[in-house]
Formats: structure tokens, C-alpha cells, sequence
């Protein structure tokens, strides 16, 4: 055997333990593990984190599966709720793999079968509500929607975390409708609220008057402080009432009312003595025809 053959010998066996040793190395990252197939058939535990040694020349083949939770966007769906309203939902759901095994037998691809599952749940759950559940219990549907999810894909290894409704996509004649009933709604509310200050007032206001029956005197001091009250306002004009009662006051004082209650006009004064009857006057016509040198109607 000559000398050239050994060395070509040896050069071949070196490039073939080289090419074993490269295909024997693989590394698999922390939030990765790595699924083992040996002959076709699978081993009973996935491998990694770190530095891993299998078997060469196909002998062992690994298939990396990631851990990390996974955010699948739920495409829009079209959805009639209980009481006939269509709408597009869509959603997103977070999934994660806790068994990488089952998450490589069991299902083809795993994340398109979550991915489809969860559209067809979706539709189906929130066919069972009417409008109004799914907007005011929308945590309630969540969980029960992952519920519903989780449970499928128990099998296939995968655990679902979180489903959350992400936009419920309403008809613009539903939304005027909604926006009509919440302002008429709020406006019911400021009425109610207007009508219950309102009575409130009353009551107090009952009470005040009663107190100022009992004690008449409040009522002058609460009019002199009004007038205080309205007296520092500078660009204001004071209208004084004047009370009847103080008309009638004044009409005591300057010689009593009449009968109906208006101040009485005063007599004229009576002559200077009694039982004494005060002579006509004179008629212009006598002063003419008295002759001169007649007084008194005495002769001169």
C-alpha cells in the first residue's frame, strides 16, 4: 500500500469525523427547547437550554420550539348578537407552549390551529349575547371565551394565558341611535337632579317662611339686608316698596284715615264764637247803590 494511499485515507477520515463532529453540536437558546426525533421516533424529553450533543448523519434530528408567550391577532369577524345586531369583533389572544412535545405530535402547526379555534369560538360565544351584555361585561366574556379556547388546546400543549375583545366594530346607524338614548338618558338625569335641589329648596325655604310668621321682625331685617345687599352694587338702580302698613302709620299720625283706609282731609276752621252766625258777604250790587255820606245804614 503505498504511502500516498494512507494519506488520502486519513485526509477522508478526518473530513468525515469533522463533518460528525459539526453535525453532533447543536446549541439551543433559554427560551427554547429542543425536540428529539431518533430514528423517527420521538425521546421523552425535550432537550436544552445550553450545548447539546446528538447523534450524527441524520441518525438524531431536534426541532427547536420557542416558549415565549405569543400575541395572535384575531382577525375581525362577523358576528349577529341574541337580539339581531351584526357587527365586526376581533380579538387577540396570548398563547404560550408548556408541553413541546405534544405542541410537535400532536398538531401540525400549532399556532394556525389556535389561531382558528379561536375564530370559531369567538363567533359562537358572542352569538349567545345580546348587545348591551357584550358591552358592559366585556371581562366577563374574556374569561369566558379563554375558558373556552384553553380547553381545546389542552391536548395540543399549548396554554392560553389571556383573550381579550379587542374592537367591537358597531353600524353608524346604531351608533346615532346609542348616542341619542345616552344624551336623552344624561338629560333625564340633570332634571332629576334640577327637581330633587329643587324640592330641597322648597323645604327650606317652607321653613324659613314659618319661622318668619312666628317673628314679623325677621322679615324687616331680611328686607334691610337686601337692600345692603343690593346697595353695593354700583351700577344698580334701588326700587324702595314702601308697605301699607306704613301709609297707614303716617295717616294716624297726620289725623286718621277715612273709612277706606286712605289719610282723612282735614275740616275747615270753625268761627271764633260759639252759637254766633257769621253774615253773608256783601253783593257788589249793594256797594253801588249806598249814597255817599251813608254808613252802617245810619243817617249822617
Amino acid at each position: 500500500m503505498s504511502t500516498g494511499v494512507v494519506v488520502l485515507l486519513v485526509v477522508v477520515v478526518l473530513v468525515v469525523v469533522g463533518i460528525a463532529i459539526a453535525t453532533m453540536i447543536e446549541v439551543v437558546q433559554e427560551y427554547e427547547r429542543g425536540v428529539i426525533f431518533r430514528l423517527g421516533r420521538v425521546l421523552g424529553r425535550p432537550k436544552g437550554p445550553g450545548l447539546i450533543l446528538i447523534l450524527p448523519f441524520n441518525i438524531d434530528r431536534m426541532r427547536k420550539v420557542s416558549l415565549q408567550v405569543v400575541a395572535m391577532n384575531v382577525p375581525p369577524q362577523d358576528v349577529i348578537t341574541k337580539d339581531n345586531v351584526t357587527m365586526r369583533v376581533d380579538a387577540v389572544v396570548y398563547s404560550r407552549i408548556v408541553d413541546p412535545v405534544r405542541a410537535v405530535v400532536e398538531v401540525q402547526n400549532y399556532l394556525f390551529a389556535t389561531s382558528q379555534t379561536a375564530q370559531t369560538n369567538l363567533r359562537a360565544m358572542l352569538g349567545k349575547y345580546d348587545l348591551d351584555t357584550l358591552l358592559a361585561e366585556r371581562e366577563r366574556i374574556n374569561r369566558e371565551l379563554r375558558q373556552i379556547i384553553a380547553r381545546v388546546t389542552h391536548d395540543w400543549g399549548v396554554e392560553v394565558q389571556s383573550v381579550e375583545v379587542k374592537d367591537v366594530d358597531l353600524p353608524d346607524e346604531l351608533r346615532r341611535a346609542m348616542a341619542r338614548e345616552a344624551e336623552a338618558d344624561r338629560e333625564a338625569r340633570a332634571l332629576l337632579i334640577n327637581s330633587d335641589a329643587e324640592l330641597r329648596v322648597s323645604r327650606v325655604l317652607s321653613e324659613a317662611a314659618a319661622v318668619m310668621a312666628q317673628h314679623p321682625q325677621a322679615m324687616q331685617l331680611r328686607f334691610l339686608q337686601t337692600v345692603a345687599e343690593v346697595a353695593t352694587e354700583r351700577n344698580s338702580t334701588l326700587v324702595m316698596p314702601v308697605p301699607v302698613d306704613l301709609l297707614s302709620l303716617f295717616a294716624r299720625g297726620g289725623g286718621g284715615a277715612g273709612p277706606d283706609g286712605r289719610p282723612a282731609i282735614p275740616s275747615p276752621p270753625a268761627p271764633s264764637g260759639a252759637g254766633e252766625q257769621q253774615a253773608p258777604p256783601a253783593s257788589p250790587r249793594a256797594d253801588d247803590e249806598r249814597r255817599p255820606g251813608e254808613g252802617n245804614g245810619r243817617p249822617g
